[in-house]
């Protein structure tokens, strides 16, 4: 597999817009030829090695292409924007929207990632490694669909409205959420390993929750159903004794999902 190293050089005071940063459009371009793709910076295109250096030819295919971003880059956005097939690796922390409606392949955060990682994602593995913010696998503004496929998984915190309006895929978080995570998911799975505060599941149509962790406010709506041990979604594990509920009867639809909440972490409820 060809692989292309992206080195930070210019100046990121102003963020970058590099949705041009894919395996698909990498693939049979050489060196010279990826450092003239055009990216965003304000209102301006400017070529792509103006921000970095680039190293290594693409391969015959995005298939058989590797980006590898060799830093920090919290400033640029939109890496891996529907990418198909390939890999793409960061060493190091990224900005916004990072593998936003990506179809397949593999994305590799090895630090944090901002708000909208994976927004509407519908293929493909996207791996932070670090924490990230808002709007994981998210619907966008206007948009009643999120994600719809593929595997996003987060082995540090995120914040909130993860998964809003996802239809399908799964999202598996290592730690902590914030408020509203799982609004209106109709499809998929969710599994968070760690705690939640608030509003888990509110409106929720159908598909599949899990929150491994203590729940300090429990969303109104859910029914108890049973109690079930040692859950296994396909290859997800999640040990341990958990609470079935049913829901979101605070509205009207008939489509209702299955939120498991751990016994051992929320006697209370």
């Amino acid at each position: 597999m060809a692989e292309v190293i992206l080195k930070p050089t210019g100046n990121f005071d102003l963020t970058v817009e590099a949705e041009a940063v894919t395996p698909d459009n990498f693939a049979g371009k050489s060196a010279d030829e990826i450092g003239e793709l055009l990216v965003w910076q304000a209102p301006a295109q400017i070529k792509l090695s103006e921000f970095f250096s680039v190293e290594g030819n693409g391969g015959s295919s995005a298939e058989d292409t590797t980006i590898i971003i060799d830093g920090d880059v919290p400033r640029v956005k939109r890496i891996g924007q529907e990418m198909t097939a390939g890999k793409i690796i960061i060493k190091g922390s990224t900005g916004m929207h990072v593998g936003n409606s990506m179809e397949g392949g593999e994305i590799t955060v090895e630090g944090d990632a901002e708000s909208w990682a994976g927004m509407e994602m519908k293929g493909g593995l996207l791996h932070i490694k670090g924490d990230t913010l808002d709007h994981v696998g998210c619907a966008y503004r206007g948009s009643w669909h999120g994600m719809t496929g593929g595997r996003i998984v987060i082995d540090g915190n995120a914040k909130n409205q993860v998964g809003g309006g996802m239809s399908g895929g799964e999202i598996i978080i290592g730690g902590n959420v914030d408020n509203f995570c799982g609004i209106r998911i109709n499809g998929g799975l969710i599994v968070v390993k760690g705690n939640a505060i608030r509003t888990i599941a509110a409106e929720m149509t159908g598909g599949t929750m899990v929150v491994g962790g203590y729940i300090e406010k429990f969303t109104p709506g859910f029914e108890l159903e049973a109690v079930e041990c040692d859950l296994k979604f396909d290859d997800v594990e999640c040990p341990g004794e958990y609470m079935k509920f049913t829901g979101d009867y605070a509205i009207p639809q008939k489509g209702k999902g299955a939120l498991y909440v751990s016994c051992e972490n929320n006697e209370c409820l």
